[in-house]
């Protein structure tokens, strides 16, 4: 079945200028003015995941969309932006302890990173041990087993990215993800590292201002 959003795309304010606490007129508003298209595109990236127009989400369901985010945002280590994203999971009717699950979970995944192994050659001293990470059981029976593999993976992209591979991949077919799913589900962890690097900045900038060029 597929999701429906609350609202039209139109009416959704800009995330990024609501996690930093923008607002209109001001001077972080005057230094996002300045490039206009990149916020533009920032916001269409937001929407074409969370808020696609027509409201068609397929197998991954937007509930499903805004956890992943919240998980991914706490793994990152910004309890702000996991919030929003926790409290947009609850407002579309998420199903009973998935707010809980996500939690436990997003304490259990924390880490530092990244980890992982390069291939066989002169980056092989890079090389960094870590640990794997999996659903705890008690989550796995609420988050059932395509959210708990989407889990897994978010995990493995955040604290891994040198150890995706094929494995990793047919590891989410197995757990009943499509190969359009899999792309937005990589699309989606890949954003939240974006937006959450664009939110530091401008809260970097929001203690010491600077000068606008002409």
């Amino acid at each position: 079945m597929n999701a429906t959003v609350s609202s039209p795309a139109s009416a959704v304010p800009d995330v990024i200028d609501r996690l930093v606490g923008i607002a209109p007129g001001s001077h972080l508003d005057e230094v996002r003015a300045q490039r206009e298209q990149a916020r533009t595109n920032a916001q269409q990236s937001y929407l074409s995941l969370f808020a696609p127009t027509p409201p068609v989400f397929g197998d991954f369901e937007i509930a499903d969309r805004f956890a992943i985010a919240a998980f991914v945002a706490g793994l990152h280590g910004h309890p702000d932006v996991a919030r929003f994203y926790a409290d947009a999971m609850a407002g579309q009717g998420a199903r009973t302890g998935l707010a809980e699950a996500i939690a436990i979970e997003t304490q259990r995944g924390a880490a530092e990173g990244p980890y992982g192994r390069y291939p066989a050659g002169p980056l092989s001293a890079e090389d960094v041990p870590g640990p794997s990470y999996a659903v705890d059981a008690a989550q796995h029976a609420v988050l059932g087993e395509r959210l708990s593999a989407g889990l897994a993976h978010a995990h493995l992209l955040v604290f891994h990215p040198r150890d995706a591979s094929p494995a990793a991949l047919q590891a989410l077919l197995d757990a009943g993800w499509t190969s359009t799913g899999i792309v937005t589900l990589s699309q989606l962890v890949a954003f939240l590292a974006f937006q959450i690097r664009v939110v530091v900045g401008l809260k970097a900038l929001a203690q010491r201002p600077v000068t606008l060029v002409d």
